[in-house]
């Protein structure tokens, strides 16, 4: 996630409640701060706003924030009977942006090939995810930092393997399965204006249509080989995205 809060307010037409500060990062690792847009009713109108969020999700309910790194995926088959995510998946839906992901491909032995998963035209890709408030009881009500926002990606069983039989032309799926059986859930400009309607409380046909629109929202995606060093989240730059040649 690599880009300016500027340039995500412009292509969500959003605004901000407050102001943030987002760092450019090549590397995001669970519980990492992220961008998030999510849709708010403030005085019965619609407000899109831009948040900074964890990256691992922490009910409101949760004793303590450690339980956060455990829930940075939502499974979309399942997200709606699973206490830590059905309210939220109701009323605190969000759209994630990135402009890629990394995925790793196993070889033989310990060998492993890292593949960054990005759109083809250089425009960023944008996931469905899932948001929540969660009150730290030990600050003071005038502590800022009594509120932590967090949030989880909706991930899918790789949809590729039953719809590719239906389907007359492959798609980058069809790759990723061999890659990992889970992917995260892309959304286009119209999905994204469904998800986000604070106003639409049938959670269920919305999971239904992000997962029914992913392979149409992820059809100019590609993937490149690229270096080992991104397994390492201290290492953070451009040059963790550049193309090499793969091992396999």
């Amino acid at each position: 996630m690599a880009r300016a809060v500027g340039d995500l307010l412009a292509q969500f037409d959003a605004e901000l409640e407050e102001e943030i500060a987002l760092e450019k990062s090549w590397n995001v690792a669970p519980t990492d701060a992220v961008p998030i847009v999510l849709e708010r009713l403030v005085d019965e109108a619609p407000r899109r706003q831009l948040h900074i969020a964890k990256w691992g999700l922490v009910p409101s309910w949760a004793k303590d924030s450690k339980g956060g790194a455990r829930l940075i995926n939502a499974r979309s088959e399942t997200l709606l009977e699973k206490p830590s995510f059905r309210k939220a998946a109701v009323a605190r839906r969000c759209a994630v942006p990135a402009d890629g992901y990394y995925e790793w491909k196993k070889g033989e032995g310990k060998n492993k090939q890292p593949y960054y998963v990005h759109p083809g035209g250089g425009h960023g890709l944008v996931f469905a995810g899932l948001y929540e408030w969660w009150k730290d009881q030990s600050l003071p009500d005038d502590d800022p930092a009594r509120w932590l926002l967090s949030m989880s990606i909706i991930t899918a069983d790789t949809p590729t393997a039953e719809s590719a039989r239906t389907r007359r032309s492959a798609s980058v799926f069809d790759e990723l399965t061999a890659l990992h059986d889970r992917v995260p859930l892309p959304m286009d400009p119209e999905t994204i204006e469904a998800w986000l309607n604070p106003r639409e409380k049938d959670a269920e046909g919305l999971v239904d249509m992000v997962r029914s629109r992913a392979h149409d929202a992820a059809a100019d995606w590609t993937l490149d080989a690229v270096g080992a060093a991104v397994g390492n989240v201290r290492n953070n730059s451009p040059e963790l995205i550049e193309p090499v040649e793969g091992l396999f």
